[in-house]
């Protein structure tokens, strides 16, 4: 007998495996291209979402340019709403925060920055609204909540830490430890605090100042 299979016989096993497998190999198919169709859904979606929340966010700054404090909380309240955790609702927070501070309502702006705190999943945006809760703290006279959130920043301070010491140095010194003021100064500008006009090396023009006063007295 002959050990090779005739091509009639080759052919009638291949019709025999397309039977038995078509079903198998359609619902992978149909598998793939359901898995597709639902990705460039989702990903139609995601945009439709980012440019409506784009849009809410520049009515928002139009609004703060009008300094228009009531519609900016109502925009910013309504991102952190519909867009929680996105980078528009978290910088819509820290527009009306700013804008609110700048009106001395220190309470809900450092409700607000709390609450960015609390839910950013931006990690690098975290040094910041820490850095802006712990100014509002010392500006509502607490040197010690102050020192308490700069302290709460840890290791996550990257290129903050030079303004984390010269505001720790501040609310030192609200306190009335000069030394510790000085001290904390001295480390802000060996970090390399960013420089501005007629500085010395190192250190801004303020926080050179604000050395030399705690020096000569």
């Amino acid at each position: 007998m002959d050990d090779y299979l005739s091509e009639q016989e080759q052919w009638e096993e291949v019709k025999g495996w397309v039977r038995e497998g078509w079903p198998w190999f359609a619902g992978a198919v149909l598998v793939v291209a359901g898995a597709w169709s639902g990705w460039k859904a989702w990903q139609s979606h995601r945009e439709g979402q980012y440019a409506a929340a784009a849009a809410q966010y520049e009515q928002l700054i139009r609004a703060l340019d009008r300094n228009d404090a009531q519609q900016g909380a109502s925009l910013a309240d309504q991102l952190a709403r519909d867009y929680a955790g996105s980078g528009y609702a978290d910088q819509a927070q820290l527009a009306l925060a700013r804008l609110q501070v700048e009106r001395n309502e220190f309470a809900p702006a450092l409700e607000r920055l709390q609450k960015v705190l609390a839910t950013t999943k931006d990690a690098e945006l975290r040094p910041l609204v820490r850095l802006r809760i712990a100014r509002i703290q010392l500006q509502q006279g607490q040197p010690d909540a102050t020192i308490a959130t700069l302290a709460a920043g840890g290791a996550e301070l990257g290129a903050f830490a030079p303004r984390y010491a010269e505001l720790r140095g501040d609310a030192l010194l609200a306190k009335g430890d000069r030394e510790g003021a000085l001290k904390a100064y001295r480390e802000a500008q060996g970090a390399g605090q960013p420089a501005g006009p007629a500085t010395a090396a190192g250190g801004s023009e303020l926080l050179t100042l604000k050395i030399n006063d705690l020096t000569r007295s």
